[in-house]
């Protein structure tokens, strides 16, 4: 082992070759695991550990992380989803394209319920697409990212089917007179969301794997040997195993791994004696034997991912023979390795050159893309690590093998499969850090070498790059843990400025914080015009009106004001549940009905306010005047009084601050009223 792969080794806190190190903890994804004592974190585990701190007082799983506004300031794309055969939707996603109409919330209303509004898709990255409202044409300031997968987006007709209300966005500065004819227009010839989309979606995340099934899984502590695991929580395919055998775990910890359900490091129980792989034996061998059968099924090794068939005619792989591996401890490096010792069903245990232990030794699978003829590094122009005491410069294969008396495996032995992939440079996706398999974090593809990728995790140095398979399961579109609800780790200067940053899309918040009671004047008015007026499509010359739910005729339209003053508002406040279930018919022309109406309301208002202003008499000489006229001023405000008292029982859903001010009007009325009774008598 060089002195680099020792230093790595030291900090991944494993004593062995393995590509993803077991940690002891009791957390789940969204808290990963404090490291047990006298095990050495990585530099990476430490500063992610932190971060999670901050990122947990924020609010949660990727509180304040934005794929939408990263991936503009990066100016990456991102992989498309049909380039990962094991997520949701992969086989679907071809569906899925640039210039889609869809059915979202529209958050650019006035009205205090939830609308909706027809966006189309103008980006799509990973389970991510870039929307643009219908009517902003080609202003994008308004453009908002959202998750295609979130149920949240939906096809066309989708509000026709539920009855909810279209309603174009208040800031559409475009002067559309007919707002159907527009839609219509642009809906001719467009593509939606598939109707099954979300069917499609929650299959693709069903899995026949079960919690408390037993496994074998790799050991952390000697990657030659296996052990026995419990599936104890299953998200998004990825396993949270925990070891039967929990006596060499740390104190108020447990011994854990976390893996998907395809990796090549999970096998079903009986693996290890079927292929002659070193097993750790638990306390009770028997009795956990016994207690593992009885979880499982007798049919649970179908649920594993059986590795291509190997055909040995023309010779196999040997012991001693030579090649080029992926390092297990330091998976950015690919280095020359020895097959160590041959097993059955084409298994081989591979180590590292330089490693003196064969606790050191991994197991791969004559199939597997980790390892490679020699001369592959040389061929594609990837730095190859020597073993320790060699100059990498000045390193030569027939050298090494005339110094060693060793040879090398037949270049036919190795799977060049390779069918092409959809990956290029400077994608980005989310992807499992192998050294530490409980986190997953934001990612760049780097190189594309074949079937090989070279993943570098963004804002680390490049010591913390990967090579993984194009058809690993440890790699996701942009958007899984958002869909999975699996905490992703941002980049490590996102923590510093994550108090900064402003998410383009908001939450919004429907409404204003209503008073306990408010009129309902508008709906009423609006009820008897029903009865007398047939449903018909309406259109004005102002933007911001409902348009008909389903885009047929037969569905009316209501015309909201434009910047309504607070006083209007609360004149013509509408309960959201009125407006959901209710469908309005209005006359042939709202606009002229709703500024009547608003007129009429103001002319009321303010003629109760005149009839409540009573000149004050200031001197016993004003009240000494003609018993005529002050007889005739009597009888007024009695007839003023009645008008208002029954103009105050017929108000019963007025404001609360209308019938404070109606009851502190009425007592000056009836004390002026009681003043004039008063004064009529001294005059008579």
């Amino acid at each position: 082992m060089t002195t680099a792969r020792r230093i790595r080794a030291a900090e991944a806190g494993s004593s062995g070759p393995t590509p993803c190190p077991v940690s002891s903890s009791t957390q789940t994804p969204q808290e990963p695991a404090t490291p047990p004592p006298g095990k050495l974190p990585t530099k990476k585990a430490v500063v992610l550990n932190k971060m999670n701190k901050v990122v947990a007082s924020a609010g949660g799983p990727d509180a304040g992380f934005d794929w939408g506004s990263y991936l503009e300031r990066e100016r990456s794309p991102a992989a498309s989803v049909s380039c990962f055969t094991h997520v949701p939707l992969c086989d679907q996603w071809d569906e899925i394209a640039v210039g889609m109409k869809v059915e979202v919330l529209n958050t650019n209303a006035v009205l205090p319920s939830k609308v909706y509004w027809i966006a189309t898709v103008v980006q799509i990255a990973g389970y991510k697409a870039l929307l643009r409202y219908e009517g902003f044409e080609d202003d994008s300031s308004h453009d908002f990212w959202c998750s295609l997968v979130s149920g949240e987006v939906n096809p066309i007709g989708w509000c026709a089917i539920t009855s909810k209300l279209l309603v174009p966005p208040q800031d559409v500065k475009l002067n559309i007179p007919d707002w159907k004819e527009y839609l219509m227009k642009k809906l001719v010839g467009a593509n939606t969301l598939p109707v099954d989309f979300y069917i499609k979606m929650s299959e693709g995340m069903r899995t026949s794997f079960k919690i408390g099934m037993r496994v074998e899984v790799v050991d952390p502590k000697y990657v030659s040997q296996t052990r026995v695991a419990i599936i104890d929580q299953i998200t998004g395919g990825r396993l949270r195993l925990v070891y039967t055998d929990q006596s060499d775990a740390p104190e108020n910890a447990v011994s854990d791994f976390w893996c998907h359900m395809l990796s090549p490091l999970l096998h079903p129980l009986g693996w290890s004696n079927s292929v002659g792989h070193a097993i750790k034996a638990p306390v009770n061998s028997w009795e956990a034997a016994s207690s593992g059968l009885k979880n499982n099924s007798d049919n649970a090794f179908l649920l594993f991912k059986r590795p291509r068939t190997v055909y040995m005619d023309g010779g196999f792989f040997e012991e001693g023979m030579k090649l080029e591996a992926i390092d297990p401890l330091n998976l950015g490096n690919i280095c020359v390795a020895t097959v160590q010792k041959v097993l059955l069903d084409g298994y081989l245990m591979v180590g590292i050159d330089g490693t003196t232990s064969n606790s050191d030794w991994f197991c791969y699978h004559a199939s597997s893309h980790a390892i490679f003829p020699k001369g592959f590094c040389n061929k594609n122009e990837i730095h190859l690590t020597v073993p320790q005491g060699y100059d990498p410069h000045t390193f030569t294969w027939d050298d090494y093998l005339e110094e060693t008396k060793a040879k090398p495996a037949p270049a036919h032995l190795f799977n060049a499969d390779y069918r092409g992939h959809g990956f290029s440079p400077n994608m980005k996706l989310e992807a499992v850090d192998l050294m530490e398999p409980r986190l997953v974090c934001v990612a760049t593809i780097k190189r594309c070498v074949g079937r090989l990728l070279l993943i570098h995790f963004d804002g680390w140095e490049d010591d913390f790059d990967q090579w993984v398979d194009s058809q690993s399961p440890d790699i996701y579109p942009v958007g899984w843990c958002e869909l999975m609800g699996y905490q992703l780790q941002p980049p490590p200067e996102f923590a510093a400025n994550q108090e900064a940053r402003i998410k383009k899309y908001k939450h919004f918040i429907y409404g204003k914080k209503k008073k306990k009671y408010t009129r309902k004047r508008l709906s009423n008015d609006q009820s008897k015009a029903d009865a007398t007026q047939g449903p018909k499509v309406i259109s004005t010359d102002n933007p911001q009106k409902l348009v008909e739910s389903s885009l047929q005729p037969q569905v009316p339209l209501i015309q909201p004001k434009t910047e309504p003053e607070e006083q209007d508002i609360m004149e013509v406040q509408v309960k959201a549940e009125e407006i959901e279930m209710e469908i309005i018919n209005p006359p042939n022309n709202p606009q002229e009905l709703c500024v009547s109406r608003i007129k009429q309301e103001e002319t009321e208002e303010q003629n109760k306010r005149r009839d409540y202003e009573v000149p004050a008499r200031t001197s016993k000489d004003q009240a000494s005047r003609d018993e005529r006229e002050t007889g005739k001023d009597a009888g007024e405000l009695e007839k003023n009084s009645v008008t208002v008292s029954s103009m105050e029982q017929s108000e019963d859903d007025g404001t609360e601050q209308d019938q404070e001010e109606e009851m502190q009007m009425s007592d000056a009325s009836e004390s002026e009223s009681n003043t004039e009774h008063d004064t009529t008598g001294e005059g008579r």
